[in-house]
């Protein structure tokens, strides 16, 4: 009498983990274009708040020290220890995308250079 034994399959053959791999790579090649998009989306409007918070600290110390349109305010950091710039732990707000504030006349809106230069404009701090 002949004995059978039954032979279990364990494991993935190669085509089912080369599908498995095909499947991730393609969720990847989707998600990562977003991510870093989303990334730089955050960026700007973190930088825009800045931006409207120096602002706002230039037109305080204007006001509150009687200076007209075109006179130079202090920069960030005097602006935060003079206190007109409130942000957290007391330091100057800095740019997300390591970029510099660049502080703009009594009146004017104040600018970034950073890489995020072509999306954030003072046109956004109307918004």
């Amino acid at each position: 009498m002949k004995i059978k034994t039954l032979r279990m399959r364990f494991g993935f053959t190669l085509v089912e983990i080369m599908i498995v791999v095909a499947i991730i790579g393609l969720l990847a090649a989707i998600a990562i274009p977003n991510f870093i998009k989303s990334r730089a989306t955050t960026q700007a409007n973190a930088c825009i708040s800045n931006m409207q918070q120096i602002d706002g600290s230039i037109t305080e110390w204007a006001l509150e020290n009687n200076h007209t349109t075109g006179a130079t305010p202090p920069n960030v950091v005097g602006l935060t220890t003079l206190g007109y710039l409130h942000t957290p732990g007391g330091n100057a707000p800095a740019c997300p995308a390591m970029g510099t504030y660049n502080l703009a006349l009594v009146g004017t809106a104040p600018s970034v250079t950073c890489s995020l230069g072509s999306s954030v404009t003072p046109a956004h701090m109307a918004q």
